[in-house]
């Protein structure tokens, strides 16, 4: 599963972009004002004109929590994975209904309920901002360039979302790492509900067994539906192909790719793998243990933990195979080789030497300086789950907004608070025993890795042990309730500095270590990192200018909306060819009957009813990495023929390198979401409402 990169909330401060080289073939996550569409035409004799990039745009949508997906119908319906709407589901459940493991079915549009916090963003427009970062920045460094980012950050979102927060969302987006900036300008869904989700058997068939492998044999899907005034919301949508497609089709995959390090310098790899994913791993290996053991105290403390210890153990997987990749290959040293290229490249011109200086000196002390944070940034990050990080936010949220907003820190500008509230107003359940668990788990790995007697851990623990503090501050907390954190919120400085709950009071006493470590690694990593990369990618691009392929290089990705393509095929795997289409055959044949390889009964019922050749997943060159899941499959008529839900094995590199002859995303075919709503699920109302759009284009009737 792609969605569930852990990122351990702000991680991606220690996550140091770099631009990449040209792109080959299939590789590449492209921008969609930015598309090589003269290499698609000489590779594949297609090009995409402006109205099929306005098109597949406007009928693409990000999930806020990390999820691509895209409307399919004209009443707002909208098709997403499974796991991404697990946290939905979840929240939904109550003691008579496990929608998570049961699946959720809604016949009328009453039925439909609103998902907890969700939110959904549809892109607008994009524009390029470089010149105004450019001129802001000039001449700065250190905590005057951080000043700088965050009063252009301050003034650009203010005039995007014209005085509007509620309705538009402004993000300032660092493309080729500082070498271009852009704002991206979506329009806001808040109210998001859930109309059909299959059980967790059939989405998940397989387990983490068969996490990131192939063959697989899920479907791997949600339909949601996304509403406006209290009404669906009617916009473009993608037509849904009931066909599928076929062995060597060209296919688009519209998506948002979380993020890359493609070419990333030698000695920021080198601190991932060395430093910041063993503890990362480490950290999520305790935490898989300890909500494996509460799912085993009973059913009620099993639906609780599900969809915590499914996204700990997807993050795990894949964390774990970017390691294996760092650790086994030769790509810190490869990438060793590139950087001393341009660096020599750079040293041989005076006049380059003046433009660009010594970037990758500035990034290796940079990634010095992450070395010594990062034990502390890490231990309070583990300290600060649930409802301890909805107190922080609280806490941060007002001394932040005592500020000049061109002062604040990206997150808490005017324009961007109206996403806080939401959050913090979600109905999104607390379950104490699991909550308290995690805060006990969290405070206990602070003290291991900082030490019984580091001044942060006496500060926060005082006498009390993990597991008593943590149990004091869930018992007596009133945060689990939504009305009193906006209500926090609303009032805030003065209301949260008086306020007794236990955990605020815990809050504000792990406040100023938080707010200390954030400017250090603002003003001594992130920015210097920041202008440094900045600095290579200038260089990278005009190298590139120089020897004729500049515009064949794509930035690395940032979660935000991107087009990659390629060909439906499958591998070959230690001398085994790995076909393109898995069919239902091949599911009830790899079904044992006992979990994770256990079908639900719907589906074993429904065994006679579905025709056992229909394909099922499929396997393609596209390009993706985490946050593509629930991105859609398109031909080239524009139409919707599958539904990336994962990668293989050998794309768990992808973060740091693509290789078509291994790398494969996943999908589910479209096929096989219209069997399985027609023949196992009875919804003909809800295939009705799939198939109407694409039946009236084959008839010439559809609407442009």
């Amino acid at each position: 599963m792609l969605s569930k990169s852990f990122l351990l909330g702000s991680a991606a401060v220690f996550v140091a972009f770099a631009a990449t080289g040209p792109a080959r073939a299939e590789e590449g996550m492209w921008t969609f004002n930015h598309l090589p569409v003269a290499t698609l035409q000489k590779t594949y004799g297609f090009t995409p004109d402006s109205a099929w990039i306005e098109h597949v745009v406007q009928s693409s949508a990000r999930l806020a929590e990390g999820c691509s997906a895209s409307f399919v119908s004209g009443g707002g319906l909208v098709m997403t994975n499974h796991h991404c709407a697990n946290s939905c589901l979840a929240a939904l459940s109550d003691r008579t209904h496990d929608y998570f493991r049961d699946g959720f079915y809604s016949h009328t549009p009453a039925e439909e309920r609103q998902c907890p916090g969700m939110e959904l963003d549809r892109l607008d427009t994009i524009s390029d901002v470089s010149g105004q970062v450019a001129d802001a920045t000039r001449g700065t460094s250190g905590a005057a360039y951080t000043a700088a980012m965050q009063k252009v950050e301050s003034e650009l979102t203010r005039d995007c979302v014209k005085g509007d927060p509620t309705h538009w969302r402004c993000d300032m987006v660092s493309l080729f790492h500082g070498g271009q900036s852009a704002l991206y300008r979506y329009r806001r869904y808040q109210d998001v509900r859930v109309v059909m989700a299959p059980e967790q058997g059939i989405a998940f068939f397989g387990g983490d067994p068969d996490n990131f492998s192939y063959p697989r044999y899920d479907i791997d899907f949600s339909m949601l539906r996304v509403y406006d005034g209290g009404r669906p919301v009617h916009t473009p949508f993608l037509k849904f192909d009931p066909m599928g497609p076929k062995a060597g089709d060209l296919v688009f995959t519209s998506g948002n790719p979380g993020r890359t390090q493609r070419s990333l310098p030698a000695s920021a790899l080198a601190f991932q793998r060395d430093v910041a994913n063993p503890a990362i791993i480490g950290y999520l290996s305790t935490r898989e243990g300890m909500l494996w053991e509460y799912s085993r105290q009973g059913t009620t403390p099993a639906k609780e933990a599900q969809d915590a210890l499914f996204g700990v153990q997807n993050a795990l997987k894949s964390y774990s195979g970017t390691q294996a990749a760092l650790r086994t290959g030769d790509i810190v040293a490869r990438r060793g080789r590139e950087d001393a290229a341009l660096r020599s490249w750079i040293e041989a011109d005076a006049s380059r030497r003046k433009e660009y200086g010594d970037p990758f000196h500035d990034i290796e002390q940079a990634v010095a300086v992450q070395k010594t944070l990062f034990p502390t940034y890490l231990a309070l990050r583990m300290a600060m789950p649930g409802l301890a990080e909805d107190a922080v936010t609280l806490v941060d949220g007002a001394a932040e907004r005592e500020k000049p907003d061109a002062k604040r820190h990206a997150g808490f500008h005017e324009a961007q608070l109206g996403e806080i509230e939401t959050s913090l107003g979600a109905k999104t359940p607390v379950y104490p025993r699991l909550e308290t668990d995690t805060l006990a788990l969290g405070l206990s790995l602070m003290r291991q890795t900082l030490g019984a007697d580091d001044p942060l851990v006496t500060g926060v623990l005082g006498t009390e042990s993990p597991e008593a503090l943590a149990e004091r501050l869930v018992k007596g907390t009133k945060l689990a309730d939504p009305g009193v954190r906006v209500a926090l919120w609303k009032r805030g400085r003065t209301a949260v500095d008086a306020s007794s709950d236990p955990m605020i009071v815990f809050a504000r006493r792990l406040y100023p270590a938080y707010a200390r470590l954030r400017e250090r690694m603002l003003n001594e990593v992130t920015s210097p990192l920041h202008k440094a990369e900045g600095d290579i990618a200038r260089a990278i691009f005009a190298r590139a200018k120089a020897e004729g392929h500049a515009d064949d290089i794509y930035p690395d990705a940032t979660f935000s909306p991107r087009l990659s393509w390629g060909t439906v095929k499958g591998w070959t795997e230690n001398g085994t060819d790995i076909p393109a289409f898995t069919d239902f055959a091949g599911m009830y044949r790899h079904a044992t009957g006992s979990d994770p390889f256990a079908l639900p009964k719907r589906w074993l019922g429904a065994k006679s009813k579905v025709d056992p050749a229909t394909h099922l997943d499929f396997v393609s060159t596209n390009d993706i990495v985490g946050g593509n899941s629930g991105s859609p499959v398109i031909d080239r008529n524009g139409h919707v023929v599958g539904l990336i839900f994962d990668g293989n094995l050998p794309s768990l590199a992808g973060d740091l390198y693509y290789d078509i002859s291994s790398n494969r995303a996943v999908s589910t075919d479209t096929s096989a979401i219209i069997a399985a709503l027609r023949d196992v699920y009875d919804e003909p109302t809800l295939v009705h409402e799939l198939l109407d759009g694409h039946q009236a284009a084959a008839s010439g009737a559809a609407k442009p």
